[in-house]
């Protein structure tokens, strides 16, 4: 008796201090969830430098951060500034009347009256429709005006942050592997079911961080290069949105590229809007029905609706980093499901040539020895 009580009393201390780990991890969460992911994308890098370079930890896990650095970390760094600066002076020139996204948009509805019937047939309200874009619109520049004096504000948070997520990254590529080796003695829940899990968690990360965001920088380029092209102002701006919205799929980049589109149609620009189109159709369109197989792999791919609810539902809970991890938690809620109906479904499966068949049977199964 005074043996359990120790034991319940080990395990609830137990839980407690984990709970308070956490709570003094969580501001924190993004570095080191971030670290987690490059170490699990890199880690074949990482093993691919330990074949040739042999048991040298320390060199083999700055090695492979460097090639982090130059090939991820700072590409991403420069795009965010581009972002940021386009999006504050986007917002300075609405502000200042130079552009008018309401004009714009009666300008299309005057070339194109079928769009105000279209809206009609479902009860909603063109003047109604259109305001909602306007505000939209003028709400995002001014979200990344925001972010742009945030960003000054936040300077020594920020690299604090950045700081970290290379510091814990390097850790991780040394010691990924023993730590997971520990995570698994420790866990209760069975090895074999660990391993499971967290090859899931590594396949996913991959997945959803490498190919995905893989897919919408290309896709984003090749949206932003076509603006570019056609001489639309804030090309950069509008490649780097359509690399974000190509993260959710039955939405992608053609919300951006198919009101240019019509724009530039409505404007008399047939030939720019023939191109744009065929571009976004063709190009655009296709590249993720191509790619994605080959980046993702048709068999760590959700369904489109659990990728589409799990990413959007991840954004709002997590933020930026939601597009990663609503897309995780749905794939392991799927793994754990799949384990249970594996392991403990099965076993109360009951066939159909051992049901009863009659009431006096059913009586006579119930007897002991089924007598």
């Amino acid at each position: 008796m005074y043996g359990k009580l120790e034991t319940h009393t080990f395990l609830a201390m137990l839980v407690g201090v984990s709970l308070a780990f956490v709570l003094l991890m969580k501001p924190f969460f993004g570095p080191i969830f971030w670290a987690v992911a490059i170490a699990l994308i890199f880690h074949p890098v990482r093993e691919r430098l330990a074949r040739r370079l042999g048991d040298r930890p320390n060199i083999i896990a700055l090695l492979t951060l460097l090639i982090c650095m130059v090939i991820v970390v700072i590409p991403v760094l420069a795009l965010v500034t581009s972002l940021v600066a386009e999006g504050l002076s986007l917002y300075q020139r609405i502000q200042e009347g130079q552009l008018r996204p309401g004009e714009y948009i009666d300008r299309v509805n005057q070339s194109f009256p079928a769009i105000e019937s279209f809206f009609a047939q479902f009860g909603m309200d063109f003047e109604g429709v259109r305001d909602r874009v306007v505000n939209a619109f003028v709400g995002g520049s001014q979200f990344l005006a925001k972010q742009a004096l945030g960003f000054g504000q936040n300077t020594f948070q920020f690299f604090l942050g950045l700081a970290l997520m290379v510091y814990l990254s390097f850790f991780l590529l040394r010691d990924g592997s023993q730590l997971v080796d520990l995570l698994i003695r420790a866990l209760p829940l069975g090895d074999e079911r660990e391993r499971l899990l967290f090859a899931k968690f590594a396949e996913v990360t991959r997945a959803t961080v490498k190919g995905n965001l893989l897919i919408a920088i290309i896709q984003g380029a090749l949206g932003g290069g076509i603006f570019w092209f056609l001489g639309i102002q804030g090309a950069l701006l509008w490649g780097v949105v359509m690399a974000i919205v190509s993260l959710l799929p039955a939405v992608g980049a053609a919300l951006v590229w198919v009101p240019a589109a019509l724009y530039l149609a409505a404007t008399g620009e047939m030939v720019s809007a023939i191109v744009l189109t065929a571009f976004g159709v063709v190009v655009i369109g296709l590249a993720d029905n191509l790619l994605r197989p080959v980046f993702v792999g048709r068999d760590t791919k959700l369904p489109d609706y659990i990728v589409l609810l799990s990413t959007l539902g991840g954004i709002v809970m997590f933020g930026i980093n939601g597009f990663v991890m609503g897309p995780l938690v749905a794939a392991l809620f799927m793994a754990f499901w799949g384990i249970f109906i594996r392991e403990f479904g099965e076993k109360h499966e009951v066939s159909p040539d051992n049901l009863p068949t009659s009431a006096t049977e059913s009586q006579q199964s119930d007897r002991p020895g089924g007598v």
